[in-house]
């Protein structure tokens, strides 16, 4: 269950799935605070993503996405410095209805949040099993022998193996962003195939242009 604030650690290339684990480091003086005042609380973090031209105002409150993933640390190495490396697990997706107004003790950003459900129900079971082996036949030639196999035991639930595919795929942030958004994993996996086969087919298209070329 997810409080109805969370500490909102806004990145412009980063985007967290529910169940999938994300290593991070953390260096900027903000999020060490906001890194410490998890370990003392309840370990949480609620990931978004910057929209584009945040660069003018990252210091500041930049806007961001409204749906993001709670993530909670699960291992967290305080470097001497007062760097943390940590690493995160997805729990649950989110909303962001509102931002806590700032306080000049607390340098980083809390989100008034409502969290989203993606449970997966009897209906889904079968379509999202399906959509999983097309998923996974598409990615066949492209997994062999790439790094993103070992984040991926061999029996992974549907959801799970969805919700790392989303994240570990070589997707743009933005694609990531709108799989995060989509109403659970048997539309993400569906989205994902969708982009996949589009990706295809542009490769093909230009491959047969380059053959034409004397």
């Amino acid at each position: 269950m997810l409080p109805s604030t969370l500490p909102l650690f806004p990145l412009p290339n980063v985007v967290l799935f529910p169940s999938v684990f994300l290593p991070l480091h953390i260096f900027e003086p903000r999020y060490r605070q906001m890194v410490r005042d998890a370990l003392a609380g309840d370990r949480m973090i609620g990931m978004t993503l910057l929209k584009p031209g945040f660069e003018a105002d990252y210091e500041g409150r930049p806007p961001t996405y409204d749906v993001g993933c709670a993530g909670l640390i699960t291992h967290a190495e305080r470097l001497a410095d007062g760097r943390f490396n940590i690493i995160l697990r997805g729990i649950d997706k989110f909303a962001v209805i509102g931002e806590e107004e700032p306080m000049s003790d607390v340098l980083y950003r809390r989100g008034l949040i409502t969290p989203l459900n993606e449970s997966v129900g009897a209906a889904d079971r079968a379509p999202l099993h399906d959509a999983r082996g097309k998923l996974e036949a598409l990615l066949a030639p492209v997994l062999e022998g790439q790094s993103v196999d070992k984040h991926l035991p061999p029996a992974m639930a549907d959801d799970d193996l969805v919700n790392a595919l989303a994240q570990y795929l070589d997707f743009e942030p933005l694609e990531k962003q709108a799989l995060l958004e989509r109403p659970g994993p048997l539309a993400r996996c569906q989205s994902m195939i969708e982009l996949l086969e589009m990706r295809a087919l542009i490769l093909r298209t230009q491959g047969e242009r380059g053959g034409h070329v004397h």
